[in-house]
């Protein structure tokens, strides 16, 4: 019980439900709040250092309003080629994303970064996860987007979903990564900071 009374609350940096029904998973209680960050890329900026960079900001600026709390912030950035893509907000945008990703490599950068100021602690971690879409005709592409209308999703598909039809693989140390928030390496920086998934059930 005395651990338990020493835990720090944990606050989610975020309002999406994918990350959102992801840490549900981990069994610990949590609230959510939402980050008011400018995602907006810095000119030359690659994929990965954006992710990393957004995962910080959103993790700090919501732990200014929580500074007693344990605060996970997370990022995901869609790399083709070393362009960003990220959530297109829109049919058209969506299709134009799709028909630029048909039969190319995409890495998703998806970092997490977790603070603990009252310790100190301060951790971000990438990981990324090549995703190969295969051949995508135009029928394809319209059938997926209005079946799923994956609009609030980096990269415009869903791979829990239907958007697994379009692939022709997955590679990554972690798949929960590519839904947006990486639970291996999430549930490693929890311990550091405090938080054990595991014994809070004991």
């Amino acid at each position: 019980m005395n651990a338990l009374l020493s835990t720090p609350r944990l606050i989610l940096g975020s309002t999406s439900r994918y990350r959102r029904e992801l840490l549900e998973r981990l069994r610990l209680p949590f609230s959510s709040d939402s980050p008011r960050v400018d995602e907006t890329p810095l000119c030359g900026e690659a994929p990965a250092a954006l992710a990393e960079r957004l995962a910080l900001a959103k993790a700090h600026e919501v732990s200014r309003r929580h500074p007693d709390a344990v605060v996970i912030g997370a990022d995901q950035v869609a790399d083709l080629a070393g362009a960003p893509l990220g959530k297109p907000g829109n049919h058209e945008r969506a299709v134009a994303q799709l028909r630029s990703m048909s039969g190319q490599t995409i890495v998703f950068h998806t970092a997490v970064a977790v603070l603990r100021p009252a310790r100190g602690f301060e951790r971000v971690v990438r990981v990324p996860v090549s995703v190969r879409f295969r051949e995508l005709s135009e029928a394809e592409i319209a059938a997926y987007l209005y079946a799923e209308e994956p609009y609030d999703c980096a990269g415009s598909a869903k791979s829990e979903g239907l958007g697994i039809a379009l692939l022709d693989a997955i590679e990554s140390d972690d798949p929960t990564a590519l839904i947006g928030l990486p639970l291996i390496a999430t549930t490693r920086l929890l311990r550091e900071a405090g938080i054990d998934a595991l014994r809070s059930l004991v």
